[in-house]
């Protein structure tokens, strides 16, 4: 039983009494206890590979904020980590890998991701499920996730992150035939580690698209978009009788909004490039009455309180004039809070307080109108 289940609820386009709220990266940096962790752990990967420390600092932020979901942590580039490339965190510089897949023989010894080395992310998960228990029921819901193939596949061969991802994208235009290959293991690592997941305990999946939107058009919907929707072809949608919904956000997408809505994804994640009225009278459009998640700017944060509320505020108030996603439903039905990217590191943790407080109660004043 759950204490707490607007977020599944608005997923599925159910009424709920507010909308609910979560934040990418919620776990993270911005938090002096998630620091005071990752100085115990020794190093981010010893953090994300100890499902102790992971179950600590998921719930540190549910602790301190009235959030409606729990999100595993974690890394997108466990699955390229358990493949062999040799995953490292430099202290200033982010993740990187020693062997990046930079010739067509790397490419070709590239092999599914093995579950078994991923067993500290289900550990992990299950840990997770037990720790949310209170006084017998769970306090929220917990989100597993995944980055996307096409993501993926642009640290693995790239090596890092970059602005342009340019050895991605210039095996994209050359030799597409290896990408086509990268991308197929993706897809079935991807699959498999996501089931995995929900096996463990995980009650919503979350597929980052974060590099899609570097794609042009045509591009991104026959390499990102539809590598992601063979992902969700093969995952579970129900598991032990209750419904696994699938969030999908690429970040930049915004423009593929009717391309994404074919995919087969339960929410649809937009960031702050595009109104959340627009999106929902676009899919309303074609038929496809999806819920949505967003999309503040995540440096709002670092204006004053009254800010983040006006901004808050407008963002409520413009999808409280689109249509509602079914009838009987308020507009607000059918939206999950939440930035447009993850929460900045260096955001003030009062920052979250006066955003949390203005979601919930704008959201609540709103639906009291008649």
């Amino acid at each position: 039983m759950l204490l707490n289940d607007r977020f599944l609820r608005a997923c599925l386009g159910e009424a709920v009494d507010q909308t609910p709220l979560w934040l990418m990266r919620q776990a993270g940096r911005y938090l002096p206890e998630y620091n005071a962790t990752r100085a115990r752990a020794g190093s981010f990967l010893g953090l994300a590979k100890n499902p102790a420390y992971a179950t600590e600092v998921t719930l540190q932020p549910l602790d301190r904020y009235p959030l409606d979901a729990a999100i595993l942590f974690s890394d997108i580039l466990t699955i390229p980590d358990a493949m062999g490339l040799g995953l490292k965190f430099t202290a200033g510089e982010g993740p990187s890998f020693d062997k990046p897949l930079r010739t067509e023989e790397a490419v070709k010894k590239l092999r599914v991701a093995d579950m078994d080395q991923l067993r500290y992310v289900f550990d992990a998960v299950s840990e997770i499920r037990k720790a949310l228990i209170q006084d017998g029921k769970q306090r929220v819901p917990l989100i597993g996730f995944s980055g996307s193939p096409w993501t993926l596949a642009c640290y693995m061969i790239d090596g890092s992150g970059s602005d342009d991802f340019r050895h991605a994208k210039t095996m994209m235009f050359s030799r597409p035939d290896l990408l086509n290959h990268i991308l197929e293991i993706n897809i079935q690592s991807v699959a498999a580690y996501l089931h995995e997941q929900v096996k463990a305990g995980a009650q919503a999946l979350m597929i980052f698209d974060t590099w899609g939107g570097l794609l042009p058009d045509g591009w991104y919907q026959r390499m990102s978009l539809s590598s992601m929707q063979r992902v969700i072809e093969l995952l579970p949608r129900e598991y032990e009788g209750k419904k696994i919904p699938v969030i999908m956000f690429t970040k930049g997408g915004g423009i593929w909004l009717n391309d994404i809505a074919q995919a087969g994804a339960d929410v649809i994640a937009i960031d702050w490039t595009m109104p959340l009225s627009r999106a929902r009278k676009q899919l309303l459009e074609i038929n496809k009455p999806l819920a949505l998640q967003g999309n503040l700017d995540p440096l709002i944060l670092f204006s004053d309180p009254s800010q983040i509320e006006a901004a808050t505020s407008a963002l409520l108030d413009d999808l409280a004039k689109a249509p509602p996603l079914k009838s009987g439903l308020h507009p607000l039905d059918g939206h999950i809070f939440n930035l447009g990217h993850g929460i900045n590191q260096f955001t003030p943790p009062e920052s979250v307080s006066a955003l949390s407080a203005a979601v919930i109660s704008k959201s609540k004043a709103l639906r009291a109108v008649e």
